[in-house]
């Protein structure tokens, strides 16, 4: 039983990845108080990244994509109140209002609602338009492409739209990717890596429209067609905006809670006394990146951020300050026979170093440099040096150690 003073009543707000594994870890560091699940999907938590891949794909059904498989649900206890979006929050009366007009007391919160995909502005009426975020929004999408032979058009050059992109072409559909920047990706793997990618897709057949932006989608009760702006008229039956997201964070407005491109925590996951977020939907300062106030929407971040912020919520006032939340951020993307993988944080102005193979064989390894500290890495088919290289990162290695040590 928790000391008097800690939550007994706790409601994660979020039933992905990172509100789930806040719920294993509040049960395993010893909660036995009330437990309260929120989820704006009717399902028990599932994993996202298939849904542009092996699940799209159809390698994988829908029973492999539970997060919960492993788990046993009954065991944690736990007042499930999914297909119900939160609505509201009253941070001084500690009230969490929900979109069924049932409001839920806490004394301690831990916010996980995710993101937001989105989508293109009136095209709701649209048969074979797209945006994919949800399992529904997979099926969706899968059920179209299943249809036959496709001309598909991916709006938008992310990580999202290239899987989606390249599980098309593999599937013998014929796919053109429409990207508004001159070399996609730019922002978080830098150039060589962006104009990289964009030729791996074009040794699959992908036609790759770069420095290019939409003006318009065509049709009428089904997509015809996109408008470029350069005038080009490109024909299709399924278009898929990968646009990206915004964090699910406006039922906060008017909470008190401090938001801005997502919940202010500071370094150890707190927002607010009694509050802590976690995921996509948390900003917060990395002490290992200089107190770089970082939003970070990937899978293996979710994990932890939910397990260190359950831990942060139950510890109260006996949480020691010099426990950071301070990760070296880390992503993976499959795209046809290729392994994309980053680590850190990559900058525009970074130095950038090719450490190992040639990108024209698509097998290789650059590192960024920041003032002399080696800050982030990609490496395209090489999983043993990233992985070397993010234990250095969060050693704050120099670029000599590593050429030493991976030499």
């Amino acid at each position: 039983m928790a000391p008097a003073g800690l939550p007994r009543r706790i409601v994660v707000v979020g039933a992905s990845l990172a509100g789930w594994n806040a719920v294993r870890a509040l049960r395993a560091e010893g909660f036995d108080g009330e437990l309260t699940l929120v989820g704006e999907e009717p399902h028990l938590p599932y994993d996202r990244p298939p849904l542009s891949k092996d699940y799209l794909a159809g390698r994988v059904d829908r029973g492999r994509l539970d997060l919960t498989a492993h788990d046993d649900v009954d065991a944690l206890a736990l007042d499930r109140r999914l297909g119900i979006a939160a609505t509201g929050l009253d941070l001084g009366d500690r009230i969490l209002r929900l979109g069924d007009g049932t409001d839920l007391s806490w004394d301690g919160l831990v916010v996980a609602t995710g993101a937001r995909v989105r989508r293109l502005p009136g095209t709701e009426a649209l048969a074979g338009v797209f945006a994919l975020r949800t399992l529904e929004d997979a099926d969706a999408l899968r059920a179209d492409l299943a249809g036959g032979p496709r001309r598909v058009v991916v709006l938008g050059a992310g990580f999202i739209g290239l899987e989606v992109a390249a599980t098309a072409r593999l599937a013998g559909h014929d796919v053109t990717v429409v990207e508004a920047a001159p070399t996609p990706l730019v922002r978080s793997v830098g150039e060589l890596v962006g104009r990289t990618v964009a030729e791996l897709h074009r040794d699959h057949g992908v036609d790759v429209r770069l420095g290019v932006g939409v003006e318009g989608i065509e049709g009428e009760a089904r997509v015809t067609a996109v408008r470029l702006a350069d005038g080009t008229r490109l024909p299709a039956d399924v278009v898929v905006a990968g646009i990206g997201v915004v964090p699910a964070v406006d039922w906060l407005d008017g909470s008190g809670l401090a938001v801005d491109n997502g919940v202010r925590c500071d370094g150890t996951c707190l927002a607010a006394p009694g509050v802590v977020a976690a995921g996509d939907a948390a900003t917060f300062p990395n002490a290992l990146f200089d107190d770089e106030v970082m939003r970070v929407e990937h899978w293996d971040h979710a994990i932890a951020m939910g397990a260190f912020a359950a831990r942060r919520l139950l510890a109260g006032d006996g949480w020691d300050p010099a426990e950071r939340f301070a990760p070296v951020p880390f992503f993976w993307s499959d795209q046809y026979d290729r392994k994309l993988q980053s680590v850190g944080r990559i900058g525009p102005g970074d130095e950038v170093e090719l450490f190992d193979g040639d990108p024209a064989e698509r097998r290789f390894v650059t590192v960024h440099v920041r003032d002399g500290r080696v800050v982030g890495a990609f490496g395209m088919n090489r999983p043993r040096h990233v992985m070397r290289l993010r234990g250095l990162i969060a050693e704050r290695a120099d670029l000599d150690r590593v050429r030493t040590e991976l030499a």
